[in-house]
């Protein structure tokens, strides 16, 4: 039962009669045991479908483009880009995998704040017009080493600037200036793009004001004698599609004001976590236990309290698959493998570390569990969005499936192994 070959060849593993998720990772816990009892990660392709056929029926008008920094998997972008997504790629090494899974230049952004001269001319060399531009150094050394580029200015907004300690991208009263700054330089400018973080408490005054600044950028650039075409609204996509919802009852009346059909203006999206989170699942190893008992005092005089906690030391931890909770996200709770909790069953303040020792490497703060036993599995879902750079730099194995029923849907879009997904091979599971 293998799961990942030597690149760039990958087999997936099709999971037919009945066959699920649960019975894959069941399979690989029990290789495991057998050996050094390894972290593993299992990728679903199929997740991918179902959220690229949630978004076409809950966003149409929402041109999908997929942050490579989301998970740069080449299974992911082959998948991706066989649905037709775009990609916007935060430097070079990003661009180059990108364009060799066969996407066009003119379905690439390049994004990313204070870009290298050799990202820059990296793009100009494989005709990858389409570029941010965040700051007027940026213009500078654009419009000297792409003179051809086509820029989408980063606009700034409230609900970005409250979550960040660093100014990111123009405000609107300093965009007529950065506009002259480009007609004076030849550069041409095709749009705006700007980002509402998912962390945003009130959707609809973000995105009302962050459109009327984009239309008034709109307003300025056409005044200038720009050709304005694109706007991008970036990221901020959870992964839920009640999320979805709430943000296309948001948007979907502003741009039928600001940005209707008959603008001609195509109107882009960065859904990545949105695609990729739920498509990969995190097995890691309880490798070591302790007991704490803390004692506090009751507000009962003269009543004494103690409580127990466990801490459990996992084989993975922050500089791994966890690096991000070291970014300040949280990790969430994790599941126990082959455990059903029982109503009445005991369950015990936890946290979860890493192997390091490291203070930094606590992952899970507090959670409660049943009491494990070294050797225990965890199983923690929802890790596509933390980066397959994190399980290849701790060299994870990873297990790429699908189900005959995602299998069928994948081809009904039109994805086909021969052409569009040259680089894998289909194999039937089995256990």
């Amino acid at each position: 039962m293998k799961g990942l070959a030597d690149k760039p060849s990958y087999i997936i593993e099709l999971l037919e009669g009945g066959v699920t998720l649960e019975d894959v990772i069941d399979g690989h816990i029990c290789e495991q045991a057998l050996v050094e009892k390894r972290a593993f990660v299992v990728g679903d392709l199929g997740a991918l479908m179902r959220q690229h056929a949630c978004w076409q029926n809950t966003v149409p008008q929402l041109q999908p483009y997929y942050p490579v920094k989301s998970n740069s998997s080449p299974a992911v972008i082959e998948v991706l880009a066989s649905l037709g997504l775009g990609f916007v790629c935060a430097n070079k090494a990003e661009v180059s995998l990108v364009l060799e899974h066969g996407v066009a230049p003119e379905n690439i952004i390049l994004s990313g704040v204070c870009k290298q001269l050799a990202h820059i001319k990296h793009a100009a060399k494989n005709n990858i017009q389409h570029l941010v531009c965040e700051n007027e150094a940026e213009l500078s050394k654009i419009s000297r080493l792409h003179p051809n580029a086509k820029l989408l200015l980063q606009l700034t907004t409230q609900a970005h600037a409250a979550e960040t300690s660093m100014a990111f991208g123009f405000s609107l009263k300093n965009c007529r200036h950065m506009l002259e700054a480009a007609k004076e330089l030849g550069v041409q400018v095709v749009g705006v793009t700007f980002h509402i973080p998912s962390s945003c408490q009130d959707l609809q005054e973000a995105y009302t004001h962050a459109l009327s600044d984009a239309s008034c950028v709109f307003e300025m650039a056409v005044d200038l004698g720009f050709n304005m075409n694109i706007l991008d609204i970036g990221g901020g996509f959870t992964g839920s599609e009640f999320q979805l919802k709430q943000v296309e009852s948001a948007v979907r009346p502003l741009l039928d004001a600001y940005f209707s059909p008959l603008s001609g203006v195509q109107v882009l999206a960065q859904p990545g976590c949105f695609y990729v989170a739920s498509a990969f699942n995190l097995a890691v190893n309880v490798i070591g236990k302790k007991v704490v008992t803390r004692h506090w005092d009751s507000l009962t005089q003269g009543e004494n309290n103690e409580d127990t906690e466990f801490l459990y030391y996992m084989n993975e931890g922050v500089y791994g698959p966890f690096s991000r909770k070291l970014l300040g996200n949280s990790i969430a709770a994790p599941s126990v493998h082959k455990h059903d909790l029982c109503a009445e069953e005991a369950v015990y303040p936890s946290s979860l570390w890493g192997p390091s020792l490291d203070q930094l490497d606590h992952v899970v703060e507090r959670c409660l569990l049943p009491e494990l036993s070294v050797g225990d599995w965890l199983l923690f879902s929802n890790m596509g969005a933390c980066g397959l750079d994190e399980f290849n730099s701790s060299q994870l194995p990873v297990y790429y499936t699908v189900s005959t029923s995602d299998w069928y849907e994948m081809q009904e879009a039109g994805v086909a192994l021969d052409s569009d997904m040259k680089n894998f091979c289909m194999v039937q599971y089995r256990i």
